[in-house]
């Protein structure tokens, strides 16, 4: 960004420069016309020089940015944006500041988390420069040292948080790297708006660990889950036996409909303890016999007409 705006100021002096000297020669030449003399060459060293002091005095800076002057090696001003003009050989432009958001992309390789897990972390640091007096004069080449604070910034906090605390939690992370890269970069004139952490990439081997032990808590909720609803159904049948134990009449009843609805669906031999059809009052083996020979004639009935029997 510096060079391209160099180059803009470069080209708006370059032309400058041509116009007054183009200038004094057409006035040279309109004065003494094509005799050569020496007062024609005098003025026109003349003109050269003035052209090249008045090329040399114009200065423009871009909308963000700020021009750092100084007036023999001392800061005399913050000029900028737009057309400005220093003085030639005592005045020196000596940074232009980019006042505009910088995001700045820095990573922390093969880091130790607070549990001794190696980590890869990416993340973005976006900043500001709101002094551009100190940024200029506070430090050499502030890009590359905000760089570096944030890089080690970034270790400091990796090695203080534990790994599960850095995969639950980025947002807490990027907070506590806001307010430390912020403390260190505040001297130098610059703002840390937020600080964002991409990616935090582990081993493949622990993320196969990490990826049973996850499949083992789903299976132990899963169980529990499981011993909870037989629990609830045990609890359900127990409210259902006090419900029938004073009612006789409604457990042969529910009993019968069972039988029956299982011997309907299968149209099989069912077998059923005799404790249980002497409490159903079927009659032993020949009522349970003679129950599912009714059921099945009644069956063959409701089959269309094929010419074929079950």
């Amino acid at each position: 960004m510096e060079n391209i705006a160099m180059k803009t100021k470069s080209s708006f002096s370059t032309l400058i420069f041509f116009v007054i000297l183009i200038a004094g020669e057409a006035f040279v030449y309109s004065m003494f016309g094509t005799e050569a003399n020496v007062a024609g060459i005098v003025i026109g060293v003349i003109v050269f020089l003035i052209a090249l002091i008045v090329s040399s005095a114009i200065k423009i800076a871009d909308q963000w940015e700020k021009a750092v002057v100084l007036r023999l090696g001392r800061f005399h001003s913050l000029r900028g944006p737009g057309l400005f003009f220093i003085i030639p050989i005592v005045d020196s432009v000596a940074y232009w500041i980019d006042c505009r958001v910088i995001t700045t992309s820095f990573t922390a390789e093969k880091t130790l988390t607070k549990d001794t897990v190696p980590v890869d972390v990416d993340a973005v640091l976006f900043w500001k420069v709101l002094d551009p007096k100190k940024a200029a004069l506070e430090i050499a080449e502030y890009r590359n040292a905000i760089n570096w604070a944030s890089q080690t910034a970034l270790r400091d906090v990796i090695g203080k948080t534990m790994l599960s605390e850095m995969l639950e939690g980025r947002d807490k992370m990027s907070e506590q790297l806001q307010k430390i890269i912020d403390d260190r970069t505040e001297p130098w004139g610059i703002n840390v708006i937020s600080v964002e952490v991409k990616d935090v990439l582990i081993p493949n081997s622990l993320q196969d660990a990490m990826s049973m032990q996850a499949q083992a808590e789903r299976e132990r909720q899963a169980r529990v889950i499981l011993g909870d609803s037989e629990r609830q159904v045990a609890e359900k049948f127990g409210e259902a036996a006090k419900t029938y134990e004073n009612n006789p009449t409604a457990l042969h009843l529910r009993a019968m409909n069972m039988l029956y609805e299982g011997l309907k669906t299968n149209s099989t031999i069912v077998i059923v303890p005799s404790s249980a059809l002497e409490t159903m009052q079927l009659g032993g083996l020949a009522g349970m016999t003679a129950l599912t020979m009714g059921l099945n004639k009644e069956g063959e009935k409701k089959e269309p007409e094929t010419g074929l029997k079950k």
